[in-house]
């Protein structure tokens, strides 16, 4: 596995691969592709999709990846089961709901081949101005989203599907949204480890097999870098959550960093620092960060212990969680959707609506 590609995560243009793209997953043995509603028709196609993705694996399956929260940020909407936001599901006060909805999200998702959620949001929704986490946060505090954060992230990993706790050190007290702009964080570390940290301390304990970093700027732990270039949020992120496993960052082509560095410059640095994947949206900007690493390592910038490192974690986590891949049988994906247990969820969520007693 001793190839830069293989900490990458890159999009793709359409419902079908590239020559291209075909190309560059191959040659340069990516570790996984995240999927948005561009490359999405329908449960077959999308099955199809990652078969053919997988069939240009190296060693070890591809991760295939997607934006699957709940509420207003799903890719796939025809056929999957189109739950409230999270916001919304929390307020039934029910973990063992919020496990069976993700237990429902798991199910569909992995009948299709996609392995891995970048789910569940951490972030505590502190600053009521901040719409960019919002509703997509399970609650105002840090007690009410713990609670949830472990049963979501049993939910999807007992059901065939990876989740990754987002945005450390917490994106919910902010009023800039990242994917614009970078949000400053005026908060102490004191006032992040009493609140913001404690649902990733959660989730870390919870077997989260993924964290993601987002793009933030808190001079409590970085004035000068950004945290997802910066060594100081990663070494902040390892010692206060006693994480072990992957760390990946949030899209690289986001104007927060994409305004502030080349996407080759950003690369190597958040490499640097302490990520081991690096999340793009197109295969363009990915190839650039592949070349910067490789460029990195042969002049012994990038040091080779900690690149190796960095494999490691991402090996070890194939190797435990993924079998050698057998081809979606498409026929059989139908199966997993409107499931008895989508529609009880679902029945759940809206007797509470209404008021009635939540059926059991």
């Amino acid at each position: 596995m001793e190839n830069p590609g293989n900490l990458i995560i890159t999009g793709i243009k359409g419902t079908s691969l590239a020559p291209e793209e075909k190309e560059f997953l191959r040659e340069e043995k990516v570790g996984g592709v995240v999927l948005f509603a561009q490359n999405f028709e329908d449960a077959a196609q999308l099955a199809e999709l990652v078969n053919s993705i997988q069939s240009l694996r190296d060693e070890w399956p591809m991760y295939i990846a997607v934006d699957h929260e709940g509420g207003r940020v799903v890719r796939f909407k025809k056929g999957f089961t189109q739950f409230p936001s999270m916001y919304e599901i929390a307020k039934v006060d029910s973990p063992k709901l919020t496990f069976e909805v993700h237990a429902v999200m798991g199910r569909e998702l992995s009948a299709c081949g996609v392995n891995l959620s970048f789910s569940p949001v951490c972030d505590i929704w502190t600053n009521q101005d901040n719409q960019v986490i919002g509703d997509r946060s399970f609650g105002h505090d840090a007690d009410t989203v713990e609670k949830h954060i472990s049963a979501a992230i049993r939910g999807l990993q007992t059901n065939g599907v990876l989740a990754c706790a987002k945005h450390f050190p917490g994106h919910g007290n902010t009023a800039k949204d990242s994917h614009y702009e970078l949000p400053f964080i005026k908060e102490t570390i004191e006032e992040l480890r009493a609140r913001e940290v404690l649902p990733f301390v959660r989730a870390s304990k919870s077997r989260a097999e993924f964290m993601m970093m987002g793009h933030l700027m808190i001079d409590a732990i970085d004035a000068k870098f950004p945290t997802t270039v910066s060594a100081k949020a990663y070494s902040f992120l390892r010692d206060e959550t006693k994480f072990s496993k992957i760390v990946i960052t949030d899209d690289m082509e986001m104007k927060a960093i994409a305004d502030r560095y080349s996407v080759e410059e950003a690369a190597f640095l958040a490499m640097d620092a302490g990520t081991d994947m690096l999340l793009y949206r197109k295969t363009e900007d990915a190839a650039k960060a592949v070349v910067s690493l490789r460029e990195a390592l042969k002049t012994k910038k990038l040091k080779k212990e900690k690149y190796l490192e960095k494999l490691g974690r991402v090996e070890s986590s194939k190797q435990e969680n993924f079998k050698e891949y057998k081809p979606i049988y498409v026929p059989k994906i139908t199966s997993a959707f409107n499931s008895q247990e989508s529609k009880k969820a679902m029945e759940i969520y809206q007797a509470f609506l209404q008021g009635k007693a939540i059926p059991h």
